[in-house]
């Protein structure tokens, strides 16, 4: 798709001689695409400065530093991103969505000032605010919402929530420019339709619209030189070392202007023991998700605050189905059997959390605990369970094998720096060990453990410990529908012609009364082919110095109101 032309706010493309990486402007990179657009973004900024002085009140002005185990995987490439730091980063730091939650999960305009509905539910019609700029001084517009919708809904892009768009028209047969601020795009009715544009940050069709689709998941925008829209300006990638933005002074006064904050941080730093220690010591402001067993040393830290609430995630060992070891459900099945969560539930959260038996987290309106099937913790039927499928010790060594002498043995991998994968994937070794099941824990370093499990030419484990974080559109086509297997995120390639009926169903059911009973015949169906071993659902914790004030974070995320994050006064 071809750009429109339009004139920039500011210098336009003109010859910029400022320096790059300094105080205010983005780092250097020797990628000719960076060469381009670094001094542009540096020259819109200082225009912006100069026309937006940041008012008087004293709550403008410092850094907040947030540090976490994991890089921001993806960076800002909403196209292709698999992270959840990387979207939350989307939504609320760099770039912009559509729409976005308000506190009680109603929808309110963001980039999208106003929407309608077609009368027949057949096309949703944005009309597109007039007064936010890309970083570089182009305007935002109905052409970037286009662009960006044809790339998410283009199998050669990969997306990698391909669910989102089950039900709208695909390409540039299902969007339609109306005029340069109103966009159509086409849907059949069905349920949480208006979600994925909460989601999807909206990407700049004026510097990506030439690229190939297939070739986006390796541009420079990503992690090298992002160009937002969003309150917050990129200025340095250090990989896994650190992220660093700047307040965005052009951001709209409609949406409060911009953030209070002059400059925010992200650290990675991949030890949960160090993280506590920074935290402690004042060098990071908010420790993000600290360990359970870490809560107390900030709770007994008056400058300190511990945020703990109801979050969206919860925490699994996903089999591989593709290895012969791990193919017959009755072996997953017997595998949970024979795994005490209960036991590392309590040692390992202390009581932030509970046991998972699906993947219908407590915060949703289908969660129904007294009605989904549970796998009791029962180590004598599990090994009834592995010698019914086949699965004996044959030689005596303590380890069962098959017919044909394959070792009921596998590996189960984690995340270098998070304590209580590393607890998960330990104490199950040790318990499956009693049932004649050999598992080896192996750590894997974030970025690549995420390359091997999502590529699907890879697939490169056993069983691996993950958390996942669900929208509040929940689905898990993506996941475990067998028309998804060759997605980044069919990690298990199970496929189960019932799980799929129940999927189709309940994406299009809009009633919730009727989906509430659908959601129970699906996680019974779930339990019996236990694709993974559902752990827990854990609270969110977070670390917060007091000095942050005006902090909220819940469900939608922790990222959900930083533009109004500001420091106390004294502190700075």
């Amino acid at each position: 798709m071809k750009r429109h032309m339009k004139k920039s706010l500011a210098l336009g493309i003109v010859a910029v001689t400022a320096a790059c990486g300094g105080d205010g402007g983005p780092s250097a990179s020797n990628d000719p695409f960076c060469q381009q657009v670094q001094p542009r973004v540096a020259a819109f900024m200082e225009r912006a400065r100069a026309e937006n002085p940041t008012p008087s009140d004293p709550r403008y002005g410092g850094t907040v530093v947030v540090g976490s185990i994991g890089e921001i995987a993806d960076g800002m490439n909403s196209a292709v991103s698999t992270d959840y730091s990387s979207t939350q980063h989307q939504q609320f730091v760099n770039l912009m969505s559509l729409i976005n939650y308000d506190d009680q999960v109603n929808a309110r305009p963001y980039l999208a000032e106003s929407w309608e509905l077609s009368p027949d539910g057949r096309s949703i019609t944005f009309h597109i605010r007039q007064d936010i700029y890309w970083h570089d001084g182009e305007r935002t517009d109905a052409h970037d919402v286009a662009f960006t919708y044809e790339v998410v809904t283009d199998p050669l892009t990969a997306f990698p929530n391909a669910a989102f768009w089950d039900h709208y028209v695909k390409g540039p047969e299902g969007v339609e420019i109306i005029d340069d601020f109103t966009i159509r795009i086409q849907l059949e009715p069905h349920a949480e339709f208006l979600d994925p544009f909460r989601t999807v940050g909206i990407l700049p069709e004026h510097l990506l619209g030439d690229v190939h689709h297939q070739e986006l998941a390796q541009h420079p925008f990503g992690e090298q030189c992002p160009v937002g829209n969003g309150p917050f300006v990129f200025v340095e990638h250090r990989a896994q070392d650190r992220w660093v933005f700047e307040a965005n002074p052009a951001f709209p006064a409609a949406l409060g202007g911009r953030p209070f904050v002059d400059r925010y941080v992200y650290r990675i730093i991949p030890e949960q023991t160090t993280l506590l220690t920074e935290l402690l010591t004042e060098n990071v402001d908010v420790y993000l998700a600290p360990r359970p067993d870490q809560a107390q040393d900030i709770l007994d830290e008056p400058n300190l605050q511990l945020l703990a609430y109801t979050f969206r995630n919860y925490i699994f060992v996903g089999w591989n189905s593709r290895r012969p070891q791990l193919a017959d459900p009755r072996v997953r099945r017997a595998i949970t059997m024979a795994t005490n969560r209960e036991e590392i539930v309590q040692a390992t959260l202390l009581g932030y959390g509970r046991v998972a038996q699906s993947s219908v987290p407590p915060f949703h309106w289908a969660y129904e605990q007294e009605s989904v099937p549970v796998l009791e913790y029962d180590p004598d039927a599990a090994r009834a369970l592995l010698d019914e499928a086949g699965w004996r010790d044959r030689d005596g060594d303590g380890v069962r094998e098959s017919a044909d002498g394959t070792r009921l043995s596998f590996s189960i991998k984690y995340n270098t720096g998070n304590q209580q994968r590393q607890d998960v994937a330990e104490i199950m070794q040790s318990q499956l060990a009693q049932v004649g099941v050999e598992a080896r824990p192996q750590v894997v370093e974030w970025a690549t453990l995420l390359q091997q499990i999502n590529t699907p030419e890879l697939r490169d484990f056993d069983g691996v410990v993950m958390g996942w974080v669900t929208e509040f559109k929940l689905t898990d086509m993506d996941l475990f529908h067998s028309a998804r297997i060759d997605q980044p995120y069919a990690w298990s390639g199970t496929q189960n012609p019932e799980l799929d009926r129940l999927l189709e169903v309940l994406s299009l059911t809009v009633d919730r009364e009727e989906a509430k009973t659908l959601w129970q015949e699906y996680q019974a169906v779930l339990v019996e082919e236990q694709p993974y071993t559902f752990f827990y659902f854990p609270d969110r914790l977070d670390g917060v110095n007091r000095r942050v004030q005006g902090v909220v974070m819940d469900a939608r995320g922790e990222w959900v109101n930083i533009k109004d994050w500001h420091l106390d006064p004294a502190s700075r």
